[in-house]
C-alpha cells in the first residue's frame, strides 16, 4: 500500500520557521519526483516546491522562492519542506505528493497524495 504522511505543520508567528516532513512507504522512494503543494481556504491547491529523483535539482514557486528549501533523504523515505521568514498568506495545508515524471509542477502529474498537514501563519 502506498502511503505519504506529512507532518510538523503548526501554528507560528510571522517571521518563523518551521520544517514539514513527509514519509513515504510502499514505493520505490528514489524513483519518484516529490513536490509538496498548499491549499489555502476558498483557494484552488497550488504547486510550492518540488525535488527530482537524486535530489539534485528543486523548482519553487515565484511566492516562495529564496524562503522556502525542499530537500529529501532517499535512505529514510522522507522529503523536507523547510519554511523560513513565514508570511500569514503562507496559511494553508500542505500536501507531499509523487510523480514518476523526471520533472513535475502540475497537480496532474502526481499520483499519490498524503492527507495534509495544516500550517497557520499569524501576523
Amino acid at each position: 500500500q502506498v502511503q505519504l504522511v506529512e507532518s510538523g505543520g503548526r501554528l507560528v508567528q510571522a517571521g518563523g520557521s518551521l520544517r514539514l516532513s513527509c514519509v513515504a512507504s510502499g514505493l520505490f522512494f528514489s524513483s519518484y519526483t516529490m513536490g509538496w503543494f498548499r491549499q489555502a481556504p476558498g483557494k484552488e491547491r497550488e504547486f510550492v516546491a518540488a525535488i527530482r529523483r537524486s535530489g539534485g535539482s528543486t523548482d519553487y514557486a515565484d511566492s516562495v522562492k529564496g524562503r522556502f528549501t525542499v530537500s529529501r533523504d532517499n535512505a529514510k523515505n522522507t522529503v523536507y519542506l523547510q519554511m523560513n521568514s513565514l508570511l500569514p498568506e503562507d496559511t494553508a495545508v500542505y500536501y507531499c505528493a509523487a510523480s514518476i515524471k523526471v520533472r513535475a509542477s502540475r497537480e496532474y502529474e502526481y499520483s499519490t497524495w498524503g492527507q495534509g498537514t495544516q500550517v497557520t501563519v499569524s501576523s
